[in-house]
């Protein structure tokens, strides 16, 4: 039986899979992450190659986790708890080998400061310039990924930051096939950074600040700098 058919029959007692099972594993992804693409006669769970070492019953909770976003359903399963916990650990075994020095001092000054020093150093990158993505934390690398339009601005880096070690320290929470990664613990904790208020304000401004600058460079189309010029100063 493929592990596919097994999974599919653990999460849905009595029922079938119709479609024909199919699963490869590929380089082209991210450590652990993983897709399905659905067709009229097949399922076919694309992997990433540093899933083939997994232990089976690991491999069975991530299979079944996406069927339950497939199909649309909630469930729980021992094999899910189990795909979970494996996600929620992989930092201890995620190699470190990306830092910068802005970076990994902002990271010590927030981690000493408001996690009592105890928080691993995960890999730290600098991103793009993106005004959507401030920043980012992934469990499967254990990475904190910042946007660079924050070089030069320590308090505000040190605020972002502290967002993403929350979601390094909190992990998250799972209801069915959704994760939960801003829950309540989540948000009253952010609050507790000082000043939390006056810096959302002033990363908000900023960023606009910056998508301005970014709208008058030249050889930008007329329509999108009056489309941002009236997002930001509301002019009809």
């Amino acid at each position: 039986m493929s592990i596919i058919t097994e999974s599919f029959e653990r999460l849905f007692p009595g029922k079938i899979l119709e479609k024909e099972p199919r699963i490869s594993y590929s380089g082209r992804f991210k450590d652990f992450n993983a897709n399905v693409r659905i067709t009229s006669s097949s399922l076919t769970f694309n992997l990433s190659k540093t899933w083939k070492p997994v232990d089976r019953e690991i491999k069975i909770g991530l299979i079944q986790a996406l069927l339950l976003k497939i199909y649309k359903k909630k469930a729980k399963t021992q094999n899910i708890d189990l795909y979970n916990l494996f996600i929620k650990n992989l930092h201890i075994s995620v190699p470190k080998t990306e830092s910068h020095p802005v970076l990994e001092a902002s990271f010590n000054r927030v981690n000493n400061n408001y996690f009592f020093g105890l928080v691993e150093t995960p890999n730290l990158r600098w991103g793009q310039p993106t005004f959507r993505k401030l920043g980012s934390y992934d469990f499967h690398t254990d990475t904190i990924t910042m946007s660079s339009i924050f070089t030069d601005e320590t308090e505000l880096l040190d605020y972002v930051m502290y967002h993403e070690i929350l979601h390094k320290k909190l992990k998250f929470t799972n209801s069915g096939s959704r994760s939960y990664h801003h829950t309540a613990e989540f948000r009253r904790k952010e609050k507790e950074f000082p000043g939390s208020e006056r810096i959302e304000n002033q990363i908000n401004a900023l960023v606009s600040g910056k998508r301005l600058k970014s709208a008058l460079l030249p050889n930008q189309n007329k329509t999108f700098l009056k489309s941002v010029l009236s997002q930001l100063f509301r002019i009809q």
